[in-house]
């Protein structure tokens, strides 16, 4: 198996996730578009304020995940998880956690410690990959990480 590379994004990977979050919902030109809005600080979430940041994990030539995020306001935390997904044939394989360090890095460099997340209750897989790295419920739909070190073991 190819070695994983973490890096910041690059705009020719937009198609990439694009595909990838296109198999869970919505359509390719859909994310392709929300995407690139996103990255140019053009699609802004409630209450997001304008550092955001996205961090792709490639395997040779194919994207296998990524993750971004952006500071906020919403529900009084510092930063926002906006995004996460991994291709379902390297889930588990600890991609999804190394995409999750690197941003609770950027978040600490930005000075952000309280971080929320938006997580369907029925999602568990979500709910579970959150808990284990230290978040804790915020609402129905939310968690939180109270200080966002505990991602980095700080």
């Amino acid at each position: 198996m190819p070695t994983v590379h973490y890096r910041l994004v690059e705009r020719s990977d937009i198609p990439a996730m694009a595909l990838i979050r296109a198999a869970e919902w919505e359509t390719e030109a859909y994310w392709q578009v929300r995407i690139s809005r996103y990255l140019d600080c053009l699609h802004h979430p409630q209450q997001a304020l304008m550092p955001r940041v996205i961090y792709v994990a490639s395997e040779g030539d194919c994207l296998a995940g990524f993750i971004a995020g952006h500071l906020t306001r919403r529900y009084a935390c510092d930063g926002e998880l906006e995004w996460i997904n991994v291709i379902p044939e390297r889930r588990g394989s600890k991609i999804a956690s190394e995409l999750l360090r690197l941003l609770a890095a950027w978040f600490v460099e930005q000075k952000a410690s309280r971080i929320c997340v938006d997580v369907d209750p029925a999602n568990t897989t979500a709910q579970r990959f959150y808990r284990r790295h230290g978040a804790v419920n915020l609402n129905a739909h939310w968690l939180v990480w109270n200080n966002i070190n505990a991602v980095l073991g700080e």
